[in-house]
């Protein structure tokens, strides 16, 4: 992990960040009864993933350096979703003939990641002297 990887990667999670929110924004007034925002970052992300990092891949057509993929796959897709490497992820363990650990990784993914929000938010209410909510507007839910 060099300096220069680490300046990478920082300028693609900010632009991937800007990206997450700017799609929440854009998402708000369909957002009512549904996650919309996050459902399609989550998704164009693990696209963007998906399809940036088999087009580049070094033996294929379209090679990237190693410092592009840094930025798109880890500062971007990171920056912008961490579902999008959860999806490649799980894809992989699929395509390498392991269903059941493809589906292992999914239940547990989420249903720790719901569990831990529930904890987090569980003993910080504890802190903040019983507070029952978790974002302060529905753009940072969406976030």
């Amino acid at each position: 992990m060099s300096f220069t990887s680490c300046l990478i990667v920082m300028l693609g999670g900010a632009l991937g960040t800007l990206g997450r929110y700017a799609v929440s924004v854009l998402a708000a007034p369909i957002s009512r009864d549904m996650p919309w925002g996050t459902i399609i970052v989550n998704v164009t992300g693990s696209l963007l993933i998906g399809f940036f990092g088999t087009l580049t891949l070094a033996s294929g057509r379209y090679p990237a350096s190693e410092n592009l993929r840094l930025f798109v796959m880890i500062g971007i897709c990171g920056g912008y979703t961490t579902f999008s490497s959860f999806s490649l992820q799980t894809l992989d363990l699929l395509r390498a003939g392991h269903p059941a650990r493809a589906g292992f990784n999914i239940a547990v993914s989420v249903i720790t990641c719901v569990a831990f929000v529930a904890l987090g938010h569980v003993l910080a209410s504890r802190l903040n002297g019983g507070a029952t909510a978790i974002a302060q507007s529905a753009i940072e839910e969406d976030v």
